[in-house]
């Protein structure tokens, strides 16, 4: 069964080499989606034999819609630049499991790494995303933050996507930052509205919840960092929220 390698990416030179690669290992082809990159992404993955596709940020879940026409298969894996299969999912595929049952889309764990460490500590794993699907009866939502795939009939398999997001706290901390204005802007515009209580409220939960009911305690230093982490992308999305909506009141 053909399956098609779809990636986004902006200013991705360091990874989108090792992940078309690592595609192409079960993909017959691979489209990347590239936000106008000011690196070498598009040099670079031309030079992998990927279809390059220019198009302006549009979103998260637009984006990765925008590259499906493109798609010649209907089976699409879509991971992101700093996404990678584990041995596990790789066999998954190559082997035609998904064929197995009437699925079109398949949700996979996710090891996520800080530089070579894995963080299986404070709720962060298992992790679960959905990256393979059927373009016929499944596709990313329309949220232009952590989309979402909306599908039929969608399962979970205990195969594993590696994900390389972080070489420090303070890139975490950076994304988590970014990331926080984007779901408020989102929140506001699908009109939620907060009282000032909300992100302290909100951010308190997400640590207790990290650090105690996941056992981040168990974890060290590293175990309160996530858990403080989780705390400030929750405190921060609500504080921005109501920062919006006095600008716009």
């Amino acid at each position: 069964m053909a399956i098609s390698g779809l990636v986004i990416t902006f200013n991705e030179e360091k990874n989108i080499g090792k992940c078309i690669d690592a595609l192409f290992r079960v993909c017959d082809e691979v489209i990347v989606v590239d936000s106008l990159s000011k690196d070498k992404t598009v040099e670079i993955a031309a030079s992998k034999g990927a279809t390059v596709i220019s198009q302006a940020f549009l979103g998260d879940g637009p984006q990765r819609t925008h590259g499906l026409p493109f798609c010649k298969n209907d089976w699409i894996l879509n991971l992101d630049a700093d996404e990678f299969l584990d041995e596990d999912a790789e066999e998954f595929i190559l082997k035609e499991k998904y064929l197995i049952g009437n699925y079109d889309a398949f949700s996979f764990r996710v090891k996520n790494y800080l530089a070579d460490k894995l963080i299986d500590f404070a709720g962060w794993y298992p992790d679960h995303k959905v990256r393979f699907f059927n373009k016929k009866t499944a596709g990313p939502s329309d949220s232009k933050v952590h989309q979402k795939i909306i599908a039929q009939r969608e399962t979970r398999v205990p195969v594993h996507i590696l994900h390389y997001g972080w070489d420090s706290l303070e890139q975490i901390i950076t994304k988590k930052n970014q990331y926080s204005g984007w779901h408020a802007q989102q929140l506001y515009n699908q009109g939620k509205r907060v009282n000032v209580f909300k992100p302290v409220l909100n951010g308190t939960v997400a640590f207790v919840r990290c650090y105690f009911f996941k056992k981040g305690f168990l974890n060290g230093i590293d175990g309160l960092s996530i858990s403080m982490i989780q705390a400030f992308f929750s405190y921060m999305k609500y504080a921005k929220l109501i920062k919006i909506q006095k600008t716009n009141k």
